[in-house]
């Protein structure tokens, strides 16, 4: 499907592409990965005709249908609703739409009757008949409500635009489908959606991430970017992540090798160079010498700028860190962001902060560390907590024209400072030795950054961190260090990710907040996930015998009468679902029965047409009413084996 022949791509001097060769088959779940900035992007601006290459060539098989998300998302006109602009995903479908409603009125002209009948078939074969359904269940499964569908697009922020957008590429089942970190924008619960979607498309994937979990589930072919190559690798992530160690280890004693050739040539070069009966051998070794340096073996980045991320022992405190009771928020005095929260943190607890985006895990983050103030209830930091927070917008605080000592030694200064050997010793345990120190921070990578951040975070001496996104910014190798880190600290941690390998390796308790509230999970991420499916599912019947604990803490069995009036106050509360599932399956029935009559109506002058029998009409009202007939079906189906379920207990 795409065949990249000998590419080069040049930004002023900087190599950023050097003869990259390899190939894409039609129906390849391919992840691209590689350190920031090495030009996974730039990949895929050169098969969107973007950019143009500086040498060698891209060929494009077959003419494929391409999806991409497209930054900074804007409406066609100012009323535009969130669903209008999300169902724009397939090019010129409206187009055919309009053309094919304005050939209705005369379809007696034979001519027009056949152009009626080809886009008809297009219209199909693009999807035209269930846009506005895959686009419904795309909306929802990343966070959008059902009232928030006829909302203006513009009335929403730039991450919220940017899932519409996502939203709108996925319902349009492309033939190629490009996502350049998609879940940078998403949290955690969309994330999860956006997997199990993916993991049923049947195109051809080209997935830029450096979310393990995606990649891991998603993708059987890993293209790697890095020092101005691509190297394809014929396995899943985990086989790449082993082999690519292998060929590094073959590359560096190669790197070796040329390098001492190398230096022999010089030494001679250097030693006889002005002696006349050697000058011809001079010159020809410097002719190997050009030649090496032309085909220089160049290491990957990500070994040499990896660092290292050593988190110092957190200072003593109490056993409980922060406990809220009641905790209200609200920006307006109007809405409330946060109602009711109730929970507590202990001592060396490692707790992920899980919902959608919206539910106010960055405002509990900031009442937590200070920033902001509740509006109502408790908010109580424990003895001699110390809350160290690293915000979304960490990149964002640190200035860029301001050298890594300098910005370091700020920090450092403004908590008490100390001898300079300490705080040089601060700089090397966060991975800046003497070469790094007087960069600015502007040029510093992702993962060099939040090394940066951290350490200014840890000159404050905290004992209990508050992350919002921290892996952001990062790589693979950057995500790993920061991972095995946390896993070693000694402190509390509150942190939010849409990162779910990074979550599943970090955490040992999750709070789940909705719009019901705030639950407590007592495990990891993993913990989470069986009782939250065990929830999916209906309370299981109530057993003949149960304990429970008096005011008195003693245990005793459940009376007939008690177990009567519980098993009672179960079928009251699942009375409103039921009888909801019961309205379901009637509508359902009803809407067949409807469309089937239809339906056969339709079939029967088809085969019995007379004169005036208009074929194109007759064959789309047959299609439309088969996929209605098929939707109300999977609806009935979900709401009957719902019901059967419930009706058992």
């Amino acid at each position: 499907m795409l065949d990249f022949r000998d590419i080069s791509v040049h930004y002023g001097h900087q190599d950023v592409l050097s003869n990259v060769t390899f190939r894409v088959n039609k129906g390849d779940r391919v992840g691209v990965v590689g350190p920031n900035g090495s030009g996974k992007s730039t990949l895929f601006k050169i098969v969107l005709g973007e950019m143009s290459t500086d040498k060698g060539e891209l060929m494009i098989e077959g003419s494929p249908r391409i999806g991409w998300t497209r930054q900074n998302p804007e409406p066609d006109n100012e009323g535009e609703t969130l669903l209008e602009y999300s169902m724009r995903g397939v090019p010129g479908l409206s187009d055919i739409e309009a053309e094919m409603q304005s050939l209705e009125a005369d379809l007696a002209d034979p001519a027009k009757l056949k152009r009626y009948g080809e886009l008809q078939t297009l219209f199909e074969h693009l999807g035209g008949y269930d846009i506005e359904t895959r686009v419904k269940v795309a909306l929802g499964g990343l966070g959008f409500s059902v009232e928030e569908f006829a909302k203006p697009f513009k009335s929403f922020s730039g991450g919220w635009r940017m899932r519409a957008e996502l939203s709108r590429v996925l319902a349009s089942k492309p033939d190629l489908l490009l996502l350049d970190e998609p879940s940078n924008y998403l949290d955690l619960p969309a994330v999860d959606w956006l997997q199990k979607f993916l993991k049923a498309y049947d195109g051809t994937l080209m997935l830029i991430s450096h979310d393990r979990y995606l990649l891991r589930t998603l993708t059987d072919i890993i293209v790697e970017v890095d020092a101005g190559t691509a190297t394809r690798y014929e396995g899943n992530l985990d086989w790449y992540l082993k082999e690519r160690e292998v060929r590094y280890e073959h590359l560096k004693a190669a790197k070796e090798n040329q390098d001492h050739h190398r230096e022999q040539l010089q030494r001679f070069v250097d030693r006889f160079r002005a002696q006349a009966t050697k000058a011809a051998q001079a010159q020809s070794r410097q002719k190997l010498i050009d030649k090496i340096d032309d085909e220089r073996i160049v290491l990957p980045k990500r070994y040499t700028q990896s660092g290292r991320l050593r988190l110092a022992e957190p200072p003593p405190s109490g056993i409980e860190m922060f406990r809220c009771e009641d905790l209200e928020f609200s920006y307006d005095g109007v809405r409330k962001v946060l109602d009711g929260i109730t929970f507590n943190i202990a001592r060396g607890d490692k707790v992920a902060l899980i919902g959608y985006n919206g539910l106010g895990k960055t405002t509990l983050m900031r009442i937590i560390a200070g920033t902001r103030e509740p509006t109502g209830g408790k908010a109580v930091l424990g003895h001699n907590v110390v809350p160290g927070y690293l915000s979304q917008e960490f990149a964002e605080t640190i200035p860029p024209d301001v050298t890594v000592y300098r910005n370091a030694k700020n920090a450092w200064d403004a908590h008490g400072g100390g001898p300079e050997k300490n705080f040089r010793n601060q700089l090397g345990a966060f991975g800046f030795d003497e070469n790094d120190v007087e960069k600015p921070a502007g040029v510093l990578s992702g993962g060099e950054k939040i090394r940066l951040a951290f350490l200014r975070l840890f000159l404050s001496a905290p004992n209990f961190l508050l992350l919002d996104e921290p892996t952001t910014h990062l790589d693979l190798d950057g995500r790993r260090l920061l991972q095995d880190a946390l896993q070693k600290y000694k402190g509390t941690i509150l942190l939010v990710s849409h990162d779910i390998d990074f979550v599943r390796a970090v955490a040992t308790s999750v709070l789940e907040i909705t719009h019901d509230g705030l639950r407590q999970f007592p495990g990891g991420y993993d913990y989470y996930c069986e009782k939250k499916a065990q929830t999916a599912e209906a309370p299981a019947a109530a057993p003949r015998k149960e304990e429970r604990k008096d005011e008195g803490d003693e245990m005793r069995q459940l009376t007939s009468k008690e177990l009567r009036q519980q098993r009672a106050a179960e079928r009251a509360k699942l009375a409103p679902k039921v009888k909801e599932l019961k309205k379901r399956v009637e509508t359902a029935e009803r809407k067949i029965d409807e469309l089937q009559a239809a339906l056969d109506a339709a079939s029967a002058e088809l085969f019995n047409p007379t004169p005036e029998t208009d074929f194109a009409e007759l064959n789309r009202k047959v299609r439309t009413l088969q996929f209605e007939i098929d939707r109300y079906t999977d609806d009935w189906e979900a709401a009957a084996t719902e019901l059967e379920e419930l009706s058992s207990r």
